[in-house]
């Protein structure tokens, strides 16, 4: 239990970091470090199909394209630079308020997942063992992915607003 506390403090803080850093390729760097830990969880928390999505597709494959899309993206003049980590501030200042409260509100909850192992002649449909054994891996995977489609809208509307 120790063990799973403290890696959720990591995960929040390399969250935290990722969200406030100027630099978008750390930002990048930070997202992989998120889904790493995230994955950690998952195989500690006996979710190993949903850590192996974490860490093929958002630590992987996610960080790989935003990598490379930063590295073709132009400089910024230190004023844009520091103009940026002003509005930033301002946008994301209840960001570690707001995660928390979440967090607090979650484990006031008292949801009911499904986590038994499915019985070995079940292991094959893969149906079940994701809707009926394994609830809260696929939970996991859509608010990551929710997270995602938010982050890419976000991006998306700073370059909008910018052009």
């Amino acid at each position: 239990m120790q063990l799973n506390i403290f890696i959720l403090i990591c995960l929040l803080a390399a969250s935290v970091w990722t969200v406030m850093t100027r630099s978008l390729l750390r930002s990048a760097i930070g997202l992989a470090l998120v889904s790493a830990i995230l994955t950690i969880l998952m195989f500690n928390l006996n979710s190993p199909i949903a850590g192996v999505f974490e860490l093929s597709v958002c630590a992987g494959l996610i960080s790989v394209l935003f990598i490379s899309t930063i590295s073709l993206m132009e400089a910024l003049t230190m004023k844009e630079v520091i103009d940026r980590m002003k509005e930033r501030l301002r946008r994301f200042w209840l960001l570690p308020f707001i995660v928390i409260s979440a967090g607090i509100m979650l484990s006031l909850f008292s949801l009911k997942f499904n986590l038994s192992l499915p019985l070995p002649e079940e292991q094959m449909d893969v149906r079940f063992v994701l809707w009926h054994a394994r609830q809260l891996d696929v939970f996991a995977q859509v608010v990551i992915l929710l997270a995602g489609v938010f982050g890419v809208v976000v991006l998306f509307a700073e370059r909008k607003k910018e052009g």
